[in-house]
């Protein structure tokens, strides 16, 4: 019989001492210190040169290339085990030998490509050239506060796990309340991995608010199905909440927009008028500030008066918009805002922080125990019930949850909130600039007045003034490819009324105005060069 190294023997002993040493070069605090100054310094040099406008905003290729070349990196083997006659004293307590200064410097040394690596192939958001979608050119301290929270693995579900991580969103919560106007000690909130999971988490709540059995016996169907209410434009994740709500895609029913692309209070009201009429209950309303494809802010006093009377719950997608509540300029575009029962908010939108931190929001502070009627006696503590209301487990989908919100506070800290007021004046304004631009331009088409920093356009060249709108629509999606396969610009696209048209977020604080004019010029340039292939 073969014989087996038992914890006990030698075999097993030199085994485990391999384990043991292998792991305390992972921990290794010294490993840690050397390694976050090279990440420091390799960070800094790299923004530098991409906020100078180095380099491609994005360094394009294939997935399938992307995949192979990040594959090569991850090893099979393990580190060369710590020569005996080399290692450092070992710690008295674990009589495991620390890694050897050549060992250090090795793990080192190899980090510092894996990080260069990494900053040389992702997409540069803090390029001046980055136009893209609504995701920022994130404030970088923020990412450190948010590191502390990761290397120490500050966790959410009960309050002792995170505790605080879980002072610093009750904080947040409290603040972002009172600049919508709500009364201190009314209203709640807490903080989620999205927009996606907040509107969703929002979604839930109203259901179970406005459908009191829900949660325990399900969603009726048939003719008396619930619907809900959305604007045209909605962000698709609200639909993805219909379903996963058990209502059904197919029971969104959406509500028709003003030609500003803005939810008609006076469809809305006549849509609720014949859901009451066929006796179809109603699970929320959900508006837009702002809507995704232009920037459409939704007249929500109107849209809350028309809630207010038919006694149903106002939800609004602010995740983009809601940032507009900390600018004196732009505050009147969420008037009304106040009025919502629940609302989400991302930080990570117009507040510039790392990905991801977005805040469901509710008016009346009770609401936030609906939307999970649920007992885990092995999570909660019924020794300890006054600290039941500060668990997120009680309240978001998650269980564990990462401390999101430690980049939000540390800038808060840092600058208070005039710094974020001063981010959405100038995207705001940046915006406005390149609509002024395109009107002046007879070869291209602005398709709204900006609201926000997201402007939506079409380039129409002179051989392209009478085609089709199919024919328009394929240009743009195809002029829009090149652009970003060549790293020089970076921008988005969509469809309005069926036709593919070009979309800019302008959500760099740091990019000048030249770069609209510059810009235009490079649409044009290879406009051409896809016309005369």
């Amino acid at each position: 019989m073969q014989e087996r190294n038992l914890p006990g023997s030698a075999g097993g002993t030199n085994a485990l001492d391999g384990a043991r040493a292998r792991i305390r070069a992972a921990y290794d605090p010294e490993f840690l210190r050397r390694s976050g100054q090279v990440l420091a310094e390799a960070l800094g040099e790299h923004l530098a040169g991409v906020q100078a406008g180095q380099a491609s905003v994005l360094p394009w290729q294939s997935p399938a290339e992307k995949v192979r070349e990040a594959a090569t990196f991850l090893r099979e083997d393990a580190p060369r085990a710590v020569p005996a006659a080399a290692a450092a004293p070992a710690d008295a307590a674990s009589q495991v030998p620390a890694p050897s200064v050549s060992q250090r410097d090795a793990i080192v040394e190899h980090f510092a490509q894996l990080v260069v690596k990494m900053l040389q192939h992702g997409l540069n958001l803090h390029h001046p050239r980055y136009l893209g979608h609504q995701v920022p050119a994130s404030i970088p301290v923020a990412g450190l506060f948010d590191a502390v929270g990761s290397v120490t693995n500050q966790c959410m579900a009960i309050y002792e796990m995170g505790p605080w991580a879980t002072a610093v969103e009750w904080s947040l919560v409290e603040r972002l309340g009172q600049q919508i106007g709500w009364t201190p000690g009314q209203f709640s909130g807490l903080v989620t991995h999205g927009g996606s999971l907040a509107n969703f988490t929002a979604l839930l709540t109203a259901r179970n608010v406005s459908l009191p059995a829900s949660w325990e016996h399900g969603v009726g169907g048939g003719d008396a199905a619930p619907v809900l209410l959305v604007h045209s434009d909605a962000h698709y994740c609200v639909s993805r909440s219909a379903g996963m709500l058990g209502i059904g895609t197919n029971q969104v029913l959406r509500v028709g927009l003003d030609v500003r692309r803005r939810m008609d209070p006076q469809r809305l009201d006549d849509l609720l008028s014949e859901c009451r009429a066929r006796k179809r209950p109603v699970l929320a309303v959900v508006a837009c500030a702002c809507a995704t494809p232009i920037g459409a802010f939704d007249p929500l006093p109107e849209i809350a008066e028309v809630c207010r009377r038919h006694e149903v719950w106002l939800h609004v997608d602010a995740a983009h918009g809601g940032s507009a509540c900390l600018s004196p300029r732009h505050r009147h575009l969420v008037a009304g805002l106040d009025r919502a029962d629940s609302l989400v908010w991302d930080a990570h939108k117009m507040m510039f922080v790392p990905a991801l931190c977005a805040f469901v929001l509710y008016r009346q502070e009770g609401h936030q125990f609906e939307t999970f009627r649920q007992n885990a006696p092995y999570l909660f503590d019924p020794s300890a019930p006054g600290l039941a209301e500060y668990d997120s487990g009680m309240r978001a989908v998650e269980c564990t949850k990462r401390a999101a919100a430690f980049g939000l506070w540390g800038v808060w800290s840092l600058f208070g909130p005039q710094l974020f007021a001063d981010l959405v004046d100038t995207t705001f304004d940046l915006a406005q600039q390149l609509y002024e631009r395109l009107e002046e331009a007879a070869d291209f088409q602005p398709l709204h007045v900006p609201q926000c920093n997201i402007v939506t356009f079409r380039h129409v060249p002179t051989a392209l003034q009478r085609a089709s709108g199919e024919r328009l629509g394929d240009f743009q999606l195809e002029l829009r490819r090149r652009l970003i396969e060549s790293g020089e610009y970076y921008i988005v696209s969509t469809k309005l009324d069926g036709v593919g048209a070009l979309r800019v977020t302008l959500i760099n604080p740091l990019t000048p105005a030249a770069e609209l004019d510059r810009l235009l010029a490079t649409l044009r340039r290879h406009g051409r060069q896809l016309l005369t292939r």
